[in-house]
């Protein structure tokens, strides 16, 4: 199918207008493709070829609009770095509509009733940033929002520096966030608080509808999936930067891809956003994070569920599922088939070797995927040697205990263990072609953020070892 012949439903317009605010994009001036998903465009229904088409970048520039498009920004409070804000909402994304179960949204395409002093604008950086991260995160198997096509542009923005505007199209099932209940909530606006539970099972748990206690099952799989996406951003070394509750979506996916990193040297302290100077937001404090906002999440749902019940199970199943399918997941990356009482400990232990070890988190499991016993291979990849081969040499007691053979292990090891991470010193290496009119490595590192387990020859700048100035760098929430 051609992009053209899309024809976009807005099923969240039927609800109240307290919930959006109808407005249009503000095109920037003259709006080139910087780059388009195929594998994102066969979510749509789309074919490759339609991607090269210039009316790509009138729709992603919000100078043409879809069949059955209707432009709003979306209205949604939020806890912001622990503290309640009354009214956000989306300042600088604009809905399109929904087609084939995916909302469109323009990141980036000019000012919305909820702007408040922004300019609704984003930054090439960081639209780049967004576009590769969240196809990367599909690479990777992880529950993200999508993004179809990214534009550049002439327009001049002004952060801490003047720099030039860009869109990225955006897909999610959902973009309805915790922030979004948390709203209706504070404004006693109980019955229109359960019209939106009632989008929501409609649009992310349709199993659930008009099933008994269907509000108290919607909560629980919300509480479940977010423990699974904080599990798996765990067990890759992704750090969000920014888990405000209006960043958090309800169906569990990732989504607002602003300060974000992967782990270079592996630090569970690692805070990787500057403004979070007290570390909210650190990689460790991720799990507990997540638990405290589904908490706010259970507390505007009292209207229409006890709170007592929702407490009670997020007590019981956040823990329980975050625990289960971190620790399936990190056994996998360690090659550990067998059931062991003693894996949990051996986890554990070598969490904090790695911690001490000075060691690069995604090498050391590429190269625990090829393990022989030979250790040099790995102990080369760190500064502090000593305690990572007492480990080593326990791991291989352990794995004496595998009924696979090596070969077995190794392949299904490098099928869980990526070899290709989007790091931050590689996607700026990218951002500062870019702006220079070279997209060539934005389209490289968009190949292997679709396979990042793979091995790609004429590709392996991109695995590169971090430079020593750049480990585990702090970003700025501007874009």
């Amino acid at each position: 199918m051609k992009i053209s012949a899309l024809k976009l439903t807005t099923p969240y317009l039927e609800l109240d207008s307290l919930f959006f605010d109808k407005v249009e994009p503000t095109p920037l001036l003259r709006p080139y493709l910087i780059s388009a998903s195929k594998n994102a465009a066969k979510l749509l229904g789309l074919h490759d070829n339609t991607l090269s088409e210039e009316l790509l970048v009138k729709i992603v520039n919000g100078s043409h609009k879809l069949e059955g498009s209707e432009t709003f920004a979306m209205c949604y409070a939020g806890h912001q770095f622990g503290y309640f804000v009354p009214r956000l909402g989306d300042g600088r994304a604009i809905n399109l509509g929904k087609v084939n179960g995916w909302n469109l949204q323009l990141k980036g395409a000019g000012k919305t009733l909820y702007s408040r002093q922004g300019d609704g604008r984003a930054v090439l950086r960081s639209s780049i940033r967004e576009y590769l991260m969240s196809e990367a995160m599909y690479g990777l198997g992880i529950a993200t929002s999508r993004a179809l096509a990214l534009i550049g542009s002439d327009t001049d923005v002004a952060r801490e520096y003047w720099e030039k505007g860009a869109i990225v199209l955006r897909l999610s099932p959902t973009w309805v966030r915790f922030g979004t209940f948390e709203y209706f909530a504070l404004k006693g606006r109980h019955d229109k608080l359960q019209k939106l539970a009632d989008y929501v099972i409609d649009e992310s748990f349709p199993h659930l509808k008009n099933t008994e206690g269907m509000y108290l099952k919607m909560y629980e799989e919300i509480v479940k999936n977010t423990a699974t996406t904080i599990a798996q951003w765990q067990s890759v070394g992704f750090n969000h930067g920014v888990m405000n509750t209006d960043n958090m979506s309800i169906d569990g996916r990732t989504i607002d891809y602003g300060p974000f990193a992967f782990l270079d040297d592996y630090d569970t302290n690692y805070i990787c956003n500057h403004t979070d100077a007290e570390g909210r937001y650190s990689f460790k404090n991720q799990p507990g994070i997540a638990h405290w906002n589904l908490a706010q999440l259970a507390r505007a749902l009292t209207s229409i569920v006890s709170h007592e019940q929702t407490q009670k199970l997020l007590d019981t199943y956040f823990g329980m599922t975050y625990e289960a399918k971190y620790l399936s997941m990190m056994f996998a990356k360690m090659g550990l088939f067998e059931s062991d009482t003693k894996d949990v400990e051996l986890v554990k232990w070598m969490l904090g070797t790695l911690q001490n070890a000075s060691i690069d988190y995604t090498a050391f499991f590429r190269k625990l995927s090829c393990y022989d016993g030979n250790k040099s291979d790995i102990l080369d990849l760190c500064i502090y040697k000593t305690d990572l081969e007492e480990w080593l040499e326990a791991y291989e007691l352990r794995l004496q205990n595998e009924k696979i053979t090596l070969i077995e292990r190794h392949t299904k090891m490098l099928a869980v263990n990526p070899k290709y991470i989007l790091k931050n010193h590689i996607l700026q290496e990218a951002i500062e072609e870019a702006k220079q009119g070279n997209f060539s490595m934005i389209e490289d590192l968009l190949k292997v953020a679709h396979t990042p387990f793979g091995e790609h020859e004429q590709l392996e700048y991109l695995c590169k070892a971090t430079p020593l100035k750049a480990k585990n760098i702090k970003l700025s929430c501007s874009s």
